[in-house]
């Protein structure tokens, strides 16, 4: 088992209103000099930043990644010697769904994770149909968050869905702007795939826990850094074997 602190939503920089610093050689830099041992890619279904994460992760646990040796030898120079440790990347990012459902526009920002890159091609061959994926690192498509979980189930049976930032007033599955009152009138007959749900900056978890009808989905923290020093300004604590799998467990347990 591994104790460690996990980042699971950030982004690159193909994102608009991001720092051009936000590459793997900068996030793995950033990691170590905050104390994260896992940052998730960010942009999954940007087709430039897919080509940038082949070419330079390499397969490291099961379902995880981490940096080619050739690219990550220079980083570790600038790492103090007290921060230096591993660092992974886990494959997810998120999506800005924006769609009428019930004669009401909806804003709802959605994360998706997957365990390998040919399901990343999957992902984006499927979204690509749908709307532009190559102008943003956080794509906006007139897709139903409902349908996004659908499309993120049916690309691979390991893939994983959590509602961003869910109390976020414009982007948010309860945003007073523009969301839904409850899970299950976001998700309908999906329900059962959503178990766990991210806070957001502007929430406090310890209130969070005291709304009764979250009690059955994990809450999760992080960063939704758009520049390396951004990095873990929130984050959660796994203790799990470095895994995929075991992460995701954690999250269902």
């Amino acid at each position: 088992m591994n104790r460690y602190v996990a980042d699971l939503h950030i982004h690159s920089h193909y994102s608009r209103a991001t720092s051009k610093e936000l590459d793997l050689e900068h996030l793995a830099l950033w990691a170590q000099l905050k104390g994260v041992q896992l940052v998730a890619t960010g942009d999954i279904a940007h087709p430039k930043w897919l080509a940038e994460l082949q070419a330079k992760l390499e397969p490291a646990e099961e379902g995880l990644f981490r940096l080619k040796e050739e690219i990550s030898a220079p980083i570790q120079e600038e790492v103090p010697m007290a921060c230096r440790a591993p660092v992974r990347f886990l494959l997810g990012g998120e999506i800005s769904n924006i769609y009428k459902r019930h004669d009401k526009v909806r804003k709802v920002h959605n994360l998706c994770f997957f365990p390998t890159f040919a399901a990343l091609e999957r992902f984006q061959a499927t979204l690509e149909k749908i709307g532009n994926i190559r102008s943003d690192g956080r794509p906006i498509l007139g897709l139903d968050s409902r349908d996004l979980l659908e499309i993120t189930l049916e690309t691979d049976e390991r893939g994983y869905f959590i509602p961003a930032h869910i109390w976020t007033p414009w982007f948010a599955m309860f945003g007073s702007k523009s969301g839904f009152d409850s899970v299950e009138e976001c998700f309908g007959d999906l329900t059962e795939h959503i178990f766990a749900v991210e806070t957001g900056l502007s929430a406090d978890p310890a209130m969070c826990w005291r709304v009764s009808d979250l009690d059955k989905y994990t809450l999760v923290s992080n960063s939704d850094a758009h520049s390396p020093p951004k990095l873990a300004r929130e984050a959660s604590v796994f203790n799990t074997e470095w895994s995929y799998d075991a992460l995701f467990a954690a999250l269902h347990s």
